[in-house]
């Protein structure tokens, strides 16, 4: 898949309605939605329930198709695809993170990693390698051979976002990623996000309900009644100066 164009973002939505159900009961979840995300960004995708921030979520990643509009992924029209074009889409460009983690239990933190690479038959030694370098890159070097029981809750979304990242995907889309999480294992996963984004160039992609957790995004889109009420560029967390000692104190008093 080629872009068709230089100045093509790598996503682009024009005018993206989602519809379910029919007549008297049909309900519209997207009403005309348009947003360009550039490589490299990290969107934090923010709304109250209802508001249509899942469905774009679902349409974003290839999992459900729009009502009508335009999907443009690298210059190609997304919603034309056959539902095995998009399968094929995802497994290439995408990489999946759940509030749920969706580990199998009775499997090493290895062998969850290596899945999406057995559904593209890569053989044994390369899943191996790649799966323990995915690890690796999640500050899980030494848990390879742990099952989902024998990780914290914070280690078994690690082990999620490495089988995420293990097959190199352009785009990471993490719903609630923190959801299941203490404030303290919440904040670490939101820097292992910020740093591959920052330091690998994944575009990050995150719907979150909490303001702390949408504060790491380089950009918040704030979803109201299936339309995109804001799109502002936001001051990444990490990159703010630390504030004062005195003037945190003053601030809390």
């Amino acid at each position: 898949m080629t872009s068709t164009g230089t100045n093509i973002p790598l996503i682009r939505l024009r005018g993206i309605t989602k519809t379910y159900g029919e007549g008297a009961t049909a309900f519209q979840a997207l009403k005309g939605v348009d947003l360009d995300i550039e490589a490299g960004d990290f969107v934090a995708i923010m709304g109250p329930s209802g508001s249509g921030k899942s469905t774009a979520m679902n349409t974003l990643g290839c999992l459900d198709v729009p009502s009508s509009g335009e999907y443009l992924f690298r210059g190609v029209h997304v919603e034309s695809l056959s539902r095995d074009a998009r399968a094929r889409l995802r497994r290439r460009y995408f990489g999946f993170v759940f509030q749920g983690f969706h580990l199998l239990a009775r499997t090493s933190a290895q062998e969850n990693v290596e899945l999406p690479l057995v559904y593209r038959g890569e053989p044994a030694a390369q899943r191996h390698a790649a799966a323990r370098l995915a690890l690796e890159k999640v500050g899980l070097k030494g848990w390879e051979h742990h099952t989902p029981g024998e990780l914290s809750g914070g280690q078994q979304q690690r082990v999620a976002i490495a089988r995420a990242i293990v097959t190199e995907p352009q785009v990471l889309l993490a719903d609630e990623p923190t959801g299941n999480l203490d404030s303290q294992r919440s904040h670490e996963i939101m820097e292992l996000l910020w740093h591959l984004n920052a330091d690998q160039g994944i575009t990050v992609l995150m719907v979150t309900h909490e303001p702390d957790m949408a504060a790491y995004a380089r950009r918040i889109v704030r979803f109201v009644d299936g339309m995109v009420a804001s799109d502002e560029r936001n001051e990444p967390l990490l990159l703010r100066p630390a504030q004062p000692a005195a003037q945190e104190a003053a601030h809390v008093a």
